[in-house]
């Protein structure tokens, strides 16, 4: 089983989950984003996405039945200031990675797309044939290998699953894994960081038709995003039909929710400001999720926004600068 981006927040987590399900797993990873000590479980190859060559020797040297594709920058703010870099790497890099799999006959790809794909919201809860029409490249470039994997598969065999994630949030329950980017973009490290002395928490409008004024989303455990890769690559070995699939909890939390959320499990205040609304922010984003639940028989464990935040509070107090901790 190869990894794409398997030293990486969410590919960390399926790593393991892959391992205890009885997997072989190889990380393939430049750790240009990922951590080193994030590779807990399986080997570490290292070598970019776009190397039509390594990941050709990736796949063969290690008679790779399957993919997991990670590997993607993610930060929708810099999608919007730096286009380039995400349809170099989302759309180049993962295009390479299949046309690697054709080259090596390895037959079946999990993709880890977004919600991001759908733009703005017409309804919510929002369904997989919700219109896809994205606002950022970030959403875009993920948009491009959705509707590329279809083609790959009639040209090629290759069957794939394209799991459309929500919010991921929390950490490893067992505190080994957990969330560590640089700069931190998302919501529950930050205000972590700033009930611990770090910067402010800024909260962008609190002017929105929601019940407290802040945008509501929808906060998925990333070992329950894990879970979900294993068993969207279950269906396709077992023969199961090539599809999309929602993963969320179909419960929007808002921001101050989070906020307060935060501080309760902290036990401390998290210090926050004002600011105005960010471009392109809608006022809520929630999945319906009944598909996965359905089909995958994907139910999730943590589906509780506490729940959530105390695996991610209990791995910043285990690891406060990170997995530099490990180093301390």
């Amino acid at each position: 089983m190869l990894v794409t981006g398997g030293a990486g927040y969410i590919g960390s987590h399926a790593c393991k989950a892959l391992a205890q399900a009885g997997y072989e797993v190889i990380v393939y990873d430049n750790l240009c984003a990922g951590h080193r000590e994030a590779v807990k479980y399986g080997t570490l190859v290292d070598g970019h996405i776009a190397d039509l060559a390594a990941v050709r020797a990736a796949l063969r040297d290690h008679r790779i039945a399957a993919v997991m594709h990670f590997a993607a920058f993610l930060d929708v703010g810099e999608s919007v200031r730096d286009p380039v870099k995400y349809y170099r790497n989302n759309v180049i890099g993962a295009l390479t990675v299949l046309e690697a799999m054709a080259a090596e006959s390895v037959k079946a790809v999990v993709f880890s797309s977004t919600c991001a794909t759908y733009g703005e919201p017409r309804q919510t809860p929002m369904p997989e044939t919700h219109p896809q029409q994205p606002i950022n490249s970030y959403g875009d470039s993920k948009l491009a290998i959705e509707r590329a994997l279809p083609h790959f598969e009639r040209a090629y065999g290759i069957g794939w699953v394209a799991l459309r994630y929500f919010n991921a949030a929390g950490a490893d329950p067992d505190g080994e894994l957990g969330e560590d980017h640089s700069p931190e973009i998302h919501l529950i490290p930050r205000a972590i960081d700033a009930a611990t002395g770090g910067a402010a928490l800024t909260v962008f409008g609190d002017d929105y038709p929601t019940p407290d004024g802040t945008c509501l989303r929808d906060y998925i455990h990333v070992s329950d995003l894990a879970d979900a890769h294993v068993k969207a690559l279950q269906r396709i070995v077992a023969g199961g039909a090539s599809d999309v699939y929602n993963l969320g909890t179909g419960t929007p939390q808002s921001v101050r929710a989070v906020i307060e959320t935060v501080e309760r499990v902290t036990g401390r205040r998290v210090p926050w400001t004002l600011g105005p609304r960010r471009s392109g922010d809608p006022a809520a984003l929630y999945a319906a999720a009944e598909k996965a639940r359905a089909e995958l028989g994907w139910i999730p464990r943590f589906s509780d926004l506490e729940a959530i935040v105390r695996t991610a509070w209990a791995w910043h107090q285990s690891h406060p600068h990170g997995f530099r901790a490990t180093h301390s």
